[in-house]
């Protein structure tokens, strides 16, 4: 059985903490889509660890991870992963599989999609600048390069030939390349490539569903958040993927009866990154407070978030669309301070109406060293108890600080 991990709101939920602290529970953790425009953040033993693309259940010694069909692969940005868990002691070798099917993010795509974001000017989407939208743009133009690529003889001709296509791209946006640039990224590609094939390359869709033949565990780990979907997100400014559960049967290759539960993440608030509408955004001082307490900025670009209170109505339509099952509040330590808590109810009908909002009462109490769910104060029971009732679903997983220690079971 497959059970799907994803995220609510607009990325940036705690996903990866999820991840890890559940992945010894399954045998298998399966990233299905997204690229390294994705920074999942894990905390343990008093160290920040920052993953990319390799999924979050790398750091358990029994569990397989696998990237799937769905991810969009930059080889350099995964060897420079590896290299980082060897430096702290752990051979992501030893238990990653990759999928022939994954497709290449190439040098010239981060040119291209450069290019593309400031051809946009003030419209411009948010673009990480990674090359994700310009390698998805391939996968469906059916001229993309794929990891099983790599092994081929004529690979090199098939690269010659996309970044030539890339090229034309470039000009049709009026911009040049920067050769000298190219020439760099290149480099580090053909030697990133080099050391992709001495990894395990497989048949990803084959291997997982032999895994739940045999009666398995799996955990499929999406990236990005549902209102970032490509079809149901804030579009356009969505990212190129399927973020929904639907993405991992796609983005891994299992069918939909093989889907058991919808595990929905999201924060006890608020918060994006780049252009887009974000209805409950703050712009004073309160926002800039949830930013400082937060830690808002990006793991994977820097920038600061965008914050905002929780949005009821839009955390409701992401879990309508997942079929989400149970729910995994996080960063609600970050309310601490907070004598009341405002949570958007309702949207209005008519346009330029004001947002509905509930205030909750704040809890002002430290919760990062409670290490259960009943020891927690009775305002923050209260707000979860609020959220179950508005969302009829119910919530199983507490977060009230980046560490593992720090998640706490409801039930």
């Amino acid at each position: 059985m497959v059970d799907v991990l994803v995220g609510l709101q607009w990325g940036d939920e705690g996903k990866g903490k999820i991840v890890d602290v559940l992945a010894p529970r399954y045998q298998i953790v399966a990233r299905f889509q997204g690229g390294p425009n994705a920074g999942h953040t894990l905390e343990f033993n008093g160290h920040k660890h920052v993953l990319h693309q390799i999924p979050s259940g790398i750091f358990r010694e029994n569990v397989l991870n696998v990237i799937g069909n769905g991810v969009v692969l930059d080889p350099v940005i995964l060897r420079q992963e590896i290299d980082k868990l060897a430096a702290i002691g752990v051979d992501a070798t030893r238990n990653l599989v990759i999928s022939k099917r994954a497709q290449l993010i190439l040098p010239s795509h981060k040119l291209v999609d450069k290019a593309s974001e400031e051809s946009l000017g003030d419209d411009k989407i948010g673009s990480t600048l990674k090359g994700i939208g310009p390698t998805y743009q391939d996968k469906t133009g059916r001229v993309g390069l794929r990891v099983g690529d790599i092994l081929l003889p004529d690979f090199d001709q098939r690269y010659r030939e996309a970044v030539a296509r890339h090229r034309a791209l470039i000009a049709f946006h009026g911009a040049t390349i920067d050769e000298a640039q190219l020439h760099l990224l290149e480099e580090a590609f053909f030697s990133a490539t080099d050391f992709l094939r001495t990894l395990r390359l497989a048949d990803t869709e084959l291997l997982l569903n032999d895994a739940i033949t045999d009666g398995k565990r799996i955990l499929a780990e999406g990236a990005q958040g549902s209102l970032l979907d490509v079809d149901f997100g804030t579009y356009p400014f969505v990212t190129s993927s399927t973020t929904l559960s639907a993405g991992a049967c796609t983005g891994l290759g299992v069918a939909p009866r093989r889907i058991a539960d919808v595990i929905g993440v999201f924060k006890a608030y608020c918060t994006r990154v780049g252009s887009g509408p974000f209805p409950t955004e703050l712009h004073g001082d309160e926002g800039e407070r949830l930013r400082r307490l937060g830690h808002e900025f990006g793991s994977t670009t820097g920038r600061p978030r965008r914050c905002g209170w929780l949005d009821l109505p839009l955390l409701r339509y992401a879990a309508m669309l997942n079929g989400v099952s149970e729910l995994c509040m996080m960063k609600a330590d970050v309310l601490d301070e907070f004598a009341t808590v405002p949570v958007c109810t309702a949207h209005p009908v008519e346009s330029g109406a004001a947002l509905t909002f509930a205030e909750q009462p704040g809890w002002l109490h430290t919760t990062r060293d409670i290490d259960t769910f009943s020891a927690l104060p009775e305002p923050l029971q209260a707000y979860t108890k609020f959220i179950e009732n508005a969302t009829a679903l119910p919530i199983s997983i507490v977060s009230v600080g980046p560490d593992r220690r720090s998640t706490l079971l409801v039930k």
